[in-house]
């Protein structure tokens, strides 16, 4: 029986998990995003998600890389049970891989060195290495500000890597670990894109180890015939304007009519850029900035919420919603998680003007939820989150401030001090 099925795609944060599958000839079948069960499965329709025996499903990047691992070692372990049973019935024996291959790191120290490189290169470097590349590659406008921005903070990401790589081989331990094999896929965009020969003859023990791990089974599948770029690519250029052509010079013998006789042509008007909806509402009594500034500034419980609610909220010009993501069940770790409440708030961002709120991961590994309260301009929360596309992952529900229990929920989820259903908030992520 098939041990499940990868739906991966070509995206760079799904190579590592498509590389164990491959190198450790895994029983796992690769299934497209067209297929009927991924889109019943996965609603937000990101890769990488793997689907299980019995209906398992699992998905974002960290989990499904481990989950493959953790395939490994059971068929390790289905491996020694037939071996087993073969010296006492002669049953055939299965024949693997690197059996003693310890992937996930051999101690529980090691074990939380690989997930912090994992979610270093995820929430740290990947970040930025897609800020910085996409304008390059025609899918984001081109600004020089940010792109340098971004990949000044991508030198900080690889200064921390070479620090490491200067005296290792490998980044954690003396064996390749999952660690490896992830981070090194994260430099697929980066060297054919904006790192050249220059760049990585400054940076020889990224360079080395990069080659070391792409050279490997895991990902020499992918980059054999990859190739690096010799110079970073050249900044796109703005599209030239069409000019208008030249009149005809009228025949001397046939003078032209006045021109006061006809209208000139009129130049079709430009298209303006669409306004935010929630534009429309004007401006309020209180600019949202004062109460960001107050959130920011003071302490919350003593002096941020009091103003807020005795002086900020006015019901006429704002509401207020609980924000409740509605896959719990789905959650792993909640380092996780609340990388996906920062990417939900990544793409919001074209709603700050009219929003502020804070989203928390509550519980622990394998058992928490993420919830929040949000304010917002105006009596509709449709037109603030719907600039989100996986704003329907969330059941938002309007608030009653004048009721205590809502006025005390928005209190906990904006100050962070109180257990949520009873577990503790171990992380989250204010939108301001």
């Amino acid at each position: 029986m098939s041990l499940g099925t990868l739906y991966a795609g070509e995206a760079t944060r799904v190579l590592a998990a498509k590389g164990v599958v491959k190198a450790l000839d895994l029983d796992v079948k690769f299934g497209e995003k067209t297929d009927e069960a991924f889109q019943k499965n996965f609603p937000l329709g990101k890769v990488p998600a793997f689907i299980g025996p019995r209906g398992y499903k699992l998905n974002e990047a960290i989990a499904v890389l481990y989950y493959c691992e953790y395939l490994r070692m059971r068929t390790m372990i289905d491996a020694f049970m037939m071996k087993y049973f073969h010296q006492l019935y002669s049953y055939p024996l299965v024949s693997l891989k690197d059996e003693n291959h310890p992937l996930l790191g051999k101690t529980i120290q090691e074990r939380a060195q690989v997930l912090k490189w994992i979610s270093f290169a995820s929430s740290e470097f990947m970040v930025e290495a897609t800020a910085a590349f996409k304008p390059f590659v025609g899918k984001a406008p081109y600004n020089k500000k940010a792109v340098d921005e971004a990949l000044g903070k991508m030198e900080k990401c690889v200064a921390a890597l070479e620090a490491r790589l200067e005296h290792f081989t490998y980044l954690v331990g003396e064996r390749l670990t999952i660690a490896d094999v992830f981070v090194a896929s994260m430099f697929y965009r980066p060297f054919t894109v904006l790192y050249g020969d220059e760049w990585r003859s400054k940076h020889p023990y990224l360079t080395r180890w990069w080659k070391t791990i792409a050279a490997t089974d895991f990902l020499n599948w992918f980059f054999k015939d990859v190739k690096l770029i010799e110079k970073p690519l050249e900044p796109p250029k703005p599209a030239k304007k069409e000019k208008a052509p030249k009149a005809e010079k009228a025949s001397k013998a046939e003078p032209a009519p006045k021109a006061a006789a006809e209208k000139p042509a009129e130049e079709p008007a430009q298209e303006k850029k669409p306004k935010h909806p929630l534009e429309a509402l004007g401006k309020p009594s209180i600019p949202l900035d004062e109460w960001k500034r107050k959130y920011s500034n003071e302490d919350t419980r003593a002096v941020a919420l009091p103003y807020f609610w005795n002086e900020f909220f006015n019901p006429d010009e704002w509401s207020l919603w609980k924000v409740a993501y509605k896959y719990n069940d789905e959650l792993t770790l909640t380092f996780m998680s609340n990388n996906l409440v920062g990417g939900f708030f990544n793409r919001l961002s074209a709603s700050t003007k009219y929003m502020f709120g804070s989203a928390v991961v509550y519980g622990e590994n394998n058992n928490n939820g993420i919830i929040g309260a949000f304010l917002v301009r105006g009596q509709d929360a449709v037109p603030a989150f719907e600039v989100a596309p996986d704003w329907e992952s969330y059941e938002i529900t309007k608030l009653d401030p004048s009721k205590p229990e809502d006025r005390d929920f928005v209190d906990n989820m904006w100050a962070w001090d109180k257990p949520v259903n009873g577990q503790e908030i171990v992380d989250g992520k204010v939108f301001k």
